[in-house]
């Protein structure tokens, strides 16, 4: 299945798990990105037409429970929407390292398009009158965008393809060219690393996504290099980055039932009426920012300022990034 077709059906999902009521497909034609066509166009509707039975076949086929119907008896055009009872899926036992594959997974959301595109899906069901759940959908937390280089270069890492990118390593104040064979790109300690052969130097090299300047330009042609059986590309990067240090302590307050994920990252955690406060070591303000942010407004940083304020600041950056999307919800301060 392509990845144009999967992002699809990911977003066809989202929508119709978020509204209770039946959308009829010119509904979802209007709201999930794929299915843009002129309705008054036959040709083009009937593109869409078989495109969308292609879909609904896909979907049934892969267990998910489409129902077809309509939302009141004055409706002659049938409805879609899934059985959320038997979408639902029990709770499920993770151990610690199942449950860093997830989070890491989750990470990829925003990168991937389909938060926005999701998002602006949801936004065009409420401007249609549709009544929205947000808490229908698939049950992971949000989380802020990866670096912009992210796609460029797994894109690569899968075409077995070269690319050329501007690097700035943290003890020299101008970026350096670099040629690189990626062979995967793998978040370790909260950052995303690519790890590949460097052309420049002849040898294995890891870099810091968050630390490329400017596009990632892919060169030569695919399938150019092999990268080595069984490579751990996380041990690599962890013998490159060093122990991190975690001499920080923020104080943030959680939502009740809220922000898990962050709940295992506490050293210490008080109950209170309006929320738990969770005690957090951390290394770098900005990283812990990041992280923070990707919770929405299940918490809020009550010390240090100086955490406060990045998180604001990344707000700020989440908002103008998605200005003509949609609003993200922000984290209160």
């Amino acid at each position: 299945m392509s990845r144009t077709r999967t992002e699809r059906l990911v977003n066809l999902v989202i929508c119709l798990l978020s509204t209770r009521r039946f959308l009829t497909a010119a509904q979802i034609a209007a709201t999930v990105p794929g299915y843009e066509h002129d309705p008054a166009d036959p040709r083009d509707h009937e593109a869409f037409q078989r495109k969308f039975e292609r879909d609904k076949a896909e979907l049934r086929e892969l267990g998910v429970p489409l129902e077809t119907g309509t939302a009141s008896a004055f409706d002659s055009e049938p409805g879609y929407r899934i059985a959320h009872r038997e979408y639902a899926l029990p709770d499920i036992p993770l151990e610690p390292d199942e449950a860093a594959a997830v989070g890491i997974a989750a990470r990829l959301w925003q990168h991937a398009g389909l938060a926005a595109a999701a998002s602006s899906g949801l936004a065009k069901l409420r401007a249609a009158g549709v009544d929205v759940d947000p808490q229908a959908t698939l049950g992971v937390e949000p989380v802020v965008t990866v670096d912009p280089s992210f796609g460029p270069l797994t894109a690569a890492a899968r075409d077995r393809r070269a690319v050329t990118f501007d690097y700035r390593a943290p003890e020299n104040d101008t970026a350096a060219t670099r040629h690189l064979e990626p062979w995967g790109v793998v978040c370790w300690q909260g950052r995303w690393y690519v790890v590949g052969h460097d052309r420049d130097r002849d040898a294995t090299r890891c870099f810091r996504l968050s630390r490329i300047v400017g596009n990632v330009r892919a060169v030569g042609r695919t399938g150019v290099f092999t990268p080595p059986p069984d490579v751990d590309l996380i041990s690599h990067v962890a013998r490159w980055s060093g122990p991190v240090v975690h001499t920080g302590r923020a104080i943030v307050l959680a939502r009740t039932g809220r922000a898990a994920g962050l709940r295992r990252m506490a050293e210490h955690t008080e109950p209170g009426p309006g929320g738990d406060r969770l005690t957090i070591a951390y290394a770098d303000v900005e990283r812990l920012a990041a992280t923070l942010v990707g919770y929405g407004a299940d918490v809020r940083v009550e010390d240090p300022p100086e955490l406060r304020e990045a998180v604001i600041q990344q707000l700020k950056e989440v908002v103008a990034r998605h200005e003509g999307v949609a609003r993200p919800a922000g984290v209160s301060t």
